[in-house]
C-alpha cells in the first residue's frame, strides 16, 4: 500500500513511486533482454507518438481532432509495450474500502499537520 510521508521540508505530503518506477524499469529491460527487436521496435513507435502527442497538445493550431487521434495513437503503443512488460499490470493499488479509508486518514493527518505547523509559522512572523 502507498505509504504517505512528508517531505523533508515539511510543506507537502508525499506519495512515494521510486519503488514502483524502479520495478517497471526492472520489467522492461527484462522484456528487453528477452527480445530486444521486438521491444525496441516498440519503444521506437511509442516514442514517436508521444512526441507527436506533445506536438499537438502545445501546437497553437493543431485540430482537436488530430489531437484526439495522436493520444489514442500514444496509448495503444503504450498498451503494446505494457503487453511485452506485462509487470506494469502490478503498479495500481487496489484498495478494499477499510485500506482506502485507512490512507484518506494518514494523508489528512500529515496534510493537517503541515496546516497546523505553517499557521503556527505565519502567526509567530506576525
Amino acid at each position: 500500500m502507498i505509504r504517505p510521508q512528508l517531505t523533508a521540508d515539511g510543506l507537502a505530503v508525499r506519495l512515494p513511486i521510486a519503488a514502483r518506477a524502479e520495478h517497471l524499469l526492472d520489467g522492461l529491460a527484462l522484456a528487453f533482454v528477452e527480445d530486444p527487436d521486438t521491444l525496441g521496435a516498440l519503444l521506437t513507435e511509442h516514442g514517436e507518438n508521444v512526441r507527436a502527442l506533445d506536438h499537438a497538445i502545445y501546437g497553437h493550431d493543431v485540430p482537436e481532432y488530430e489531437r484526439a487521434m495522436r493520444a489514442a495513437a500514444a496509448d495503444g503503443s503504450r498498451e503494446a509495450l505494457a503487453a511485452e512488460a506485462p509487470i506494469a499490470d502490478d503498479l495500481d493499488d487496489l484498495l478494499d474500502p477499510d485500506s482506502a479509508i485507512t490512507l484518506a486518514g494518514r494523508i489528512t493527518r500529515l496534510a493537517g499537520h503541515i496546516r497546523h505547523t505553517t499557521a503556527q509559522n505565519r502567526n509567530a512572523r506576525q
